[in-house]
């Protein structure tokens, strides 16, 4: 697959890729500066992250592998090289990817920025003891480890309790009855009151008139006695005696809330916990001897829940006492200072990261990256613009130019035109998605692109937006949802009102309290209000970008059903009904006809030293999936993988014939989904894909009542060729009767809304107010707020159709 290639001159100032055939590539010969800022551009699925992060970074990351221990270079073999003749000038690249998984709980924007070693160690050093108290090491700072954390909570702050009030909610019933709701169904249920029988409680008395000892222990006892059940004889079977071992309610929900991973389960254990501060460390994590450690008067918790910009100014007017505080106090600031610059000033230290975007993950990280001091590396970004408002983009275009000023080579995977205009070079990839991209349509300065005609970019990036249509009339609305008074994180007494049967969209700088206002507080006084009096929305639908699995097992046909249609044609088959198959031969997901080297994965987890967990083809199937035997038997002269390898757009045709199938086809090529495969893994859809195939999910079986959906920032990761195929979807909602609001960044889809809802002026706390609300022309017009500049170019340039 690597072929010699010569020797390279060392004064070539270009990386040289030859013959890069990854995915949909198509043999692509391409030549890239160092030491500049390259964009990749290209409508969704056209390559551009095949050949940036795909080959390039994959390579860059291969050769790394090959010059380390014999150790890591057999995992080569197991991940695989790109698909790629050769790569020539490519120095060592960092990857900033927007990761698809989700950081765990005990990750927080100090643990991902390396704030929270810096200030552990300023507590360490140069803190204020209590009188005789030992100084302590920088890890009893921290809640994650053992010398820290609180012995009560482990660390977490929070701890979830039961009580006999939750367990129990009907007392008038007797456990026969299912007093213990808490309690499982069906036969492990009826098998815990079996055990209670046996062991002399009255299972048919009413729960509150059973005696006090008696009721706590059957709820909380930690013991677990095993004795042997005569079950009651039905009259159609009989069941012999079996060994029973009892469980009380507390230690099941304990259990199944701590260890199941069925969301479900875990839901219904939740209903029975109450989540409160831990009353030990009252929330604040750490043991008493960390806490009871000062600097400039605060403690290590109070300093982690200030937002960066506050804790900026309390370690500025901070009097060090000595060189060791000196030096620690400016190195934290030196720290916080790319963060905030990145617009990232609202977020404190303990923020946990799942409660964070992927762009502001990702921009964590860049800021961390700023201050590593590497040069001659190449930095892979992937859309750092992404939950980006506007004036927050100006900022990141610094810390590019930074980046690349201190000797680095930057290539960005990007669709925001103002970090397109900014490149020094420009790659632009397509002309379309899947099979119909591939090809570098154009590598070089972004002015040339002007001559390429095939490009969407480029029509995109030079066109004169008075061609783009008349701005469209704004509808009238047929109802409102009117929040008052709403408290919630940021937000304080603020007043909103959603126009109904219109489309809305919800503005403001990152960390204004968008998200809370529409996803939290909007939610639920809509949920609360279906079905009462005089509301007209009679369903809701959040479409946010959590992913739709967290491993290979879950994919597009999966999450929308449509495997289960392609199941029963292939049971349907000769072959299969020659062998007596059913539906479940077909699923990767239980034994018999999948392949059990990979369990049905298709990949296998491989784990790298110090390196995050990759996974890598099967090396049995292939990524097939399924054991030869399943993949004798065809429709339509496919297997079931080939099938799965389809993609939406050949599947659309391929089961033209099929209407279950067709219609689900149908609903995510016209959300412009088509160069999708069936069965991509959702570990490698982003997050704005995530969405859009819920969003696909939910068009397919549209009803007509009314209902009012929800969308958190939808064109993420969208060219602006398919944010016009998106918008057309949901302008199409509303003109079909229903609600649409989104929270979105992209002007041009703002100047197209009917009403705009502007929250800020800033983030965090300098957010969380209505700065302005009205058409988008009357928001424009009154100039308060960060958005109304940025959102007058747009409507001046004669931005609004819908597409």
């Amino acid at each position: 697959m690597h072929q010699p290639t010569a020797p390279q001159a060392p004064s070539d100032p270009f990386v040289r890729v030859r013959g890069a055939r990854e995915h949909n590539l198509r043999g692509v010969d391409v030549d890239i500066p160092r030491d500049a800022l390259t964009v990749f551009t290209g409508v969704s699925g056209s390559g551009k992250s095949s050949l940036a992060f795909g080959t390039l970074y994959a390579e860059a990351q291969r050769r790394y592998f090959e010059s380390v221990a014999p150790y890591a270079r057999r995992l080569i073999h197991q991940i695989g090289a790109p698909e790629v003749d050769s790569v020539t000038g490519l120095p060592p690249a960092v990857s900033l990817e927007q990761r698809r998984s989700s950081p765990g709980s005990r990750s927080s924007v100090g643990t991902v920025t390396l704030l929270s070693n810096s200030l552990r160690m300023l507590y360490s050093r140069a803190g204020s003891y209590p009188p005789g108290a030992e100084p302590l090491d920088s890890d009893a700072f921290s809640p994650n480890t053992a010398a820290g954390a609180c012995p009560s909570c482990h660390g977490i702050g929070r701890i979830h309790r039961t009580s006999e009030e939750l367990l129990v909610p009907d007392p008038a019933l007797s456990i026969r009855q299912g007093a213990i709701a808490a309690w499982p169904g069906a036969w492990q249920g009826k098998n815990l009151r079996d055990i209670l029988d046996t062991l002399g409680h009255d299972v048919d008395r009413p729960w509150r008139e059973l005696p006090a000892k008696d009721r706590e222990w059957i709820l909380f006892t930690e013991e677990q006695p095993v004795v042997t059940v005569h079950p009651v004889r039905d009259a159609e079977r009989i069941q012999r005696p079996y060994q029973g071992t009892y469980m009380s309610a507390h230690r099941y929900v304990m259990r199944t809330f701590s260890d199941t991973r069925s969301a479900t389960l875990r839901a219904k254990a939740e209903r029975f916990l109450t989540d409160a501060p831990c009353p030990v460390c009252e929330g604040r994590r750490l043991r008493p001897e960390a806490l009871a450690v000062t600097f400039a008067g605060r403690t290590v918790a109070e300093l982690a829940a200030l937002a960066l910009t506050d804790l900026d100014s309390v370690l500025a007017s901070a009097r060090p006492d000595g060189e060791a505080a000196r030096v620690l106090t400016e190195d934290l600031r030196s720290r916080i200072g790319p963060v905030v610059e990145l617009g990232l000033g609202y977020l404190s230290l303990d923020r946990t990261a799942p409660t964070l975007s992927a762009g502001e993950l990702q921009r964590l990280r860049l800021a961390t990256q700023l201050r590593s001091g590497l040069f001659g590396v190449v930095y892979v970004l992937d859309e750092p613009s992404a939950g980006l408002h506007p004036a927050d983009t100006e900022a990141l275009l610094g810390v590019l130019d930074r980046l690349k000023e201190a000797g680095n080579t930057v290539f960005v995977v990007e669709h925001h035109l103002d970090v397109v205009r900014h490149a020094d070079w420009l790659v632009d990839v397509g002309p379309l998605a899947g099979e119909r991209g591939g090809r570098v349509l154009h590598s070089g300065p972004p002015e040339e692109l002007a001559g390429v005609a095939e490009s969407a970019t480029g029509r995109h990036l030079f066109a004169a937006r008075e061609q783009q249509g008349p701005a469209r009339t704004v509808r009238r609305p047929t109802g409102e949802v009117r929040l008052t008074g709403v408290d919630r994180h940021n937000l304080r007494d603020v007043e909103a009102r959603f126009p109904l049967g219109v489309f809305t969209a919800v503005t403001g700088v990152s960390g204004s309290g968008k998200s809370t206002l529409v996803g939290q507080v909007l939610a639920r006084e809509a949920e609360e209000r279906i079905g009462g009096p005089g509301f007209p929305v009679r369903r809701l639908v959040e479409v946010d970008q959590k992913p739709i699995g967290r491993t290979p097992r879950s994919n597009l046909a999966t999450y929308t059903g449509l495997f289960d249609v392609v199941r029963k044609l292939f049971t349907a088959a000769p072959e299969a009904r020659a062998r007596g198959w059913k539906a479940g031969r077909f699923s990767f997901n239980v034994p018999g006809g999948r392949c059990e080297t990979c369990q049905g994965e298709g990949f296998v987890s491989v784990e790298l030293l110090f390196l995050p967990r990759t996974y890598a083809p099967c090396p049995d199937c292939g990524g097939a999936r399924y054991n030869p035997e399943t993949l004798e038997v065809r429709y339509a002269g496919l297997t079931i993988a080939e099938v799965l390898a389809l993609t939406v757009e050949s599947a659309a045709g391929f089961f033209a014939e099929v209407p279950a199938a067709a219609r689900s086809l149908r609903a995510l090529e016209d959300i412009g989904l088509g160069y999708l495969r069936l069965g991509q893994p959702a570990t490698e859809l982003s997050g704005g894909e995530a969405q859009r195939i819920k969003l696909a999910t939910e068009l397919q079986r549209q009803r007509r009542d009314h209902t009012l959906y929800l969308l958190d920032e939808p064109t993420t990761g969208l060219h602006p060729a398919d944010v016009r195929v998106l918008l057309r979807q949901l302008h199409g909602l509303v003109d079909a009767g229903h609600s649409v609001v989104v929270v979105e960044h992209d002007m041009d889809v703002v100047a197209g809304a009917d009403w705009v809802i502007d929250l800020g002026p800033g983030g965090g706390a300098e957010g969380g107010r209505v700065v302005a609300a009205g058409t988008p022309a009357e928001v424009a017009a009154a100039g308060t707020g960060r958005t109304a500049p940025y959102l007058a170019r747009a409507l001046g340039a004669g931005a609004g159709g819908a597409g």
